[in-house]
This record gives structure tokens, sequence and C-alpha cells, in this order.
């Protein structure tokens, strides 16, 4: 059977899949069209139901609930890896809270670049500087020149940004994942991999075992997919592409097991409470 599958491009994506759509395991008789897109992207294909099988964001999760369940395996969730605010000059959180355009010539409304209204990034973000709602939406990796270019005022990365923005000059404001921490004393959930929930229980439970043999075989051979993995990541150099795996790919991708379950749990009813997302009318996760 041949399942359509979304990913995206990005070291941890494809050091998770590569053994997956490469059959360096059994797959169970399993074929995948694979395709390749940044997460905002693989959000809303997700809202169209267009995939059998994606990544998406756990914030964009709970908007295509109805229609996906979540995996076991896949997911990225963890300690000291969230999304950062970052800007041109040195400014504090406090002074966010306390007067957010007041570091800006006649007092403007900041603009804050995100990489997407979908992204567990700005639903972070959102909890964090409620007031701060003058929001663009751009694709993650042009938010560092938009900032050094001055058309945005406080920029919100993920991903690899996180190690190249003090290259360019620019300031951490705040860690968001550690922000999360803080308030709640769990990892914090950012993106899974989920499954249409119409395809047969059988099919479900297979690609769910596929999948964490693959993730299993990432970590006992991590070289393997390394002319995979690079030739997805740009410009990346093999450093930092190592850097973004061993940042996101952990324990909780093998399986979320209780305590990744209780950190998305918490998320999702954290968003419920806000009234940042709709009531739930399905089970999170992939059920026997």
């Amino acid at each position: 059977m041949k399942l359509t599958l979304g990913f995206s491009p990005c070291p941890n994506d494809t050091f998770i899949f590569d053994a997956m759509i490469h059959h360096k395991i059994d797959t169970e008789g399993l074929e995948f069209e694979v395709f390749y897109d940044d997460v905002e992207t693989l959000n809303h294909k997700a809202f169209d139901v267009n995939l059998d099988i994606t990544k998406l964001s756990f914030h964009a999760f709970a908007f295509a609930v109805e229609d996906y369940a979540l995996l076991d395996s896949g997911s990225a969730l963890g300690f000291g890896v969230g999304p950062l605010l970052i800007s041109r000059d040195k400014i504090t959180p406090d002074l966010l809270r306390q007067d957010p355009a007041g570091y800006t010539e006649g007092g403007r409304p900041l603009k804050i670049g995100i990489p997407g209204r979908f992204t567990t990034a700005n639903f972070l973000f959102s909890l964090a500087f409620p007031l701060l709602t003058n929001k663009v939406e751009m694709v993650f990796s042009e938010i560092e020149d938009s900032l050094l270019k001055g058309d945005i005022d406080l920029g919100l990365i993920i991903h690899e940004n996180r190690f190249t923005y003090q290259d360019k000059g620019l300031k951490k404001v705040i860690d968001l994942g550690s922000f999360w921490e803080e308030q709640t004393g769990c990892a914090i959930p950012l993106g899974g991999i989920v499954i249409r929930r119409e395809l047969p229980g059988e099919i479900k439970q297979k690609v769910n075992r596929v999948l964490k043999k693959s993730v299993e075989y990432a970590f006992e051979n991590p070289k393997s997919g390394i002319e995979f993995i690079r030739q997805h990541a740009q410009a990346m150099d093999e450093e930092v592409m190592y850097k973004h795996i061993e940042l996101y790919v952990n324990k909780y991708s093998v399986d979320l097991g209780a305590e990744g379950r209780k950190a998305i749990k918490l998320l999702f009813d954290t968003a419920l409470s806000k009234e940042i997302i709709p009531d739930l009318k399905e089970d999170i996760f992939l059920n026997e």
C-alpha cells in the first residue's frame, strides 16, 4: 500500500524518516510518496486533509484533530528546544510586557515576524506576550534577514536559526521554551507526526510500528542518512546539521511515553483555557 507522507526538509525530520522511506528497515509492505514542505505549509495541508501522514505543529494539530490522530513516534519535544524571540538591539522581556512600543519611534506598534500563525512558536509567543499582536507571517528562514533590514522589530525563530542568529549580531530577548518550562515543569511540545483517522486501524498501527523502527534505526546508525540529510539541508554545514538533530530528536521521538503525553495534554489544556484553540471533539492520541 502506498501512503502520502509530508515532512520538512529540516535535519531532524530527514534523520527520522530516512530509514523508513529508503527501506533500510522492514516497512511491512508500505510504500511512501513523500512531500517536503516547511511546517506552516504542512499545517495547511493538514487542514485540507491532503496527506495520509504528516508532520505538523502541535498548535495546528488542534485544528486538524477531527481528521488526524497523533502517532507515538516522531514527535519533537524537549527541554531547551523552544523557539527564540530575537531583536537587533538589546531589549528585555519585562520592557516588552510593560511598554510594548516603548522603544520604537513615535511609540508605533511593534512588528513581529513569525514563522506561521498555526506554529507552536506563535502559540508560545501569544502566551508570553499577549499584547504584541502586530504579526507578519513569513518563511522561518527569512526572519533573520528581515530583522537585519529593519522590516520587522522582533523575530520569532525556530529550527537551525537558533544556531545562526548570534553570528549575525542579533540578540536574544527570550527563549520561549524556557518560559514554558518555568511555567509548567514540562517539556515543550513543538511538532508531531499524525495519521488520517479514516485509514484502516491495521494500517495506522503498521505505520506506528514502522515509524518507531525508523527512529530507532537512525539512533543506532546516525551517519547512515548523512547524504540524504545534507541534500535537504541547503547550505547548512554538518556541525549545525547534527546540533539540530541532537536538539530536536530524543527519547520522545522514539516514543512519547506517559511523560510526553502529559506535556502534550497540558499544552492543549492551556490553549483551551486561553481560548486559543477550539474544543477538541476527538482523542488526541492514536488508540489501539
